[in-house]
């Protein structure tokens, strides 16, 4: 190629969704790794404990809870220490919640960089998400150590993790695309999400347990597609088993429909975000 050549980006080249998203992915893998590694170090920059904040964030907010429903309520989760069920709930939840904000906003956030420089928008998004998951793998540890302190020891079946991580990942990769679509419009949505998403917590069993819902309610709980999830989890991560198919089924498919929908509904609309930003 000629020294004085230039490379021009073409707008209206047609995109495959899934197809053109996945490519554009593996194509700046080394972006998505700089913005990953930007995501952990700026997020806690200014902090005198900085990345241990990942450590400590969801050990006081599994402390205080602990105070109050382990021993004012007196919460019982037969099987399993109340405090070793509460920070698994509350490391899963606060995964999902941090994947949907992070890479919702993550278009907006980087407006600047958008309108100047052509880079597909859809790596912001994921990066995001995937930094969230790098966080929850590092809260993970508390919660071996919780496991081992109370004599839970750790079955093999932890080596399966990555099953429920990856599938919550999708989940929030997806949804998180769909915010980030409606988010460059209306600014408002991040915040109606930050809702949704605390409703959602209250609606998934990570602080009581299960059996205390009234059957006539139980249907809300299996239709909220986290609840399979934290089935999955807890099951590999400390009680040593596999969770009901359908948890398993309802899972898979939720990852995969919300992450298609989300790059379909992102690759139909990524030229007006653009021309909005």
């Amino acid at each position: 190629m000629p020294a004085n050549s230039a490379v021009y980006y073409d707008s209206d080249q047609a995109r495959r969704p899934l197809l053109s998203e996945m490519r554009n992915l593996w194509d700046y893998r080394d972006l998505v790794r700089l913005l990953v590694r930007r995501d952990l170090t700026v997020r806690y920059k200014r902090s005198t404990l900085g990345v241990w904040w990942t450590l400590l964030n969801p050990l006081l907010t599994t402390l205080i809870l602990w105070m109050v429903f382990g021993n004012f309520f007196r919460f019982e989760t037969p099987g399993v220490p109340f405090i070793v069920y509460l920070l698994s709930g509350i490391l899963l939840v606060t995964f999902f919640s941090q994947s949907v904000i992070a890479s919702g906003s993550a278009i907006v956030n980087n407006a600047g960089i958008l309108s100047k420089v052509f880079v597909p928008p859809e790596v912001f998004s994921f990066s995001a998400a995937v930094a969230a998951a790098v966080n929850f793998v590092i809260s993970l540890i508390p919660l071996v150590i919780l496991q081992l302190a109370n004599g839970l020891g750790i079955p093999w079946t932890v080596v399966l993790i990555p099953i429920p991580v990856l599938s919550l990942l999708a989940l929030g990769a997806g949804v998180g695309l769909l915010v980030a679509s409606a988010a460059v419009f209306f600014f408002d949505v991040l915040d109606l999400t930050a809702v949704l998403l605390q409703l959602l917590s209250y609606l998934t069993p990570t602080f009581y347990p299960i059996t205390i819902v009234p059957d006539r309610f139980l249907w809300v709980i299996y239709l909220n597609p986290l609840y399979s999830y934290l089935v999955v989890f807890r099951g590999f991560m400390y009680e040593g088993a596999f969770a009901p198919g359908w948890n398993f089924a309802y899972m898979v498919g939720s990852a995969l429909a919300a992450l298609l929908v989300g790059i379909y509904v992102f690759s139909r609309s990524w030229r007006n975000l653009i021309a909005v930003l």
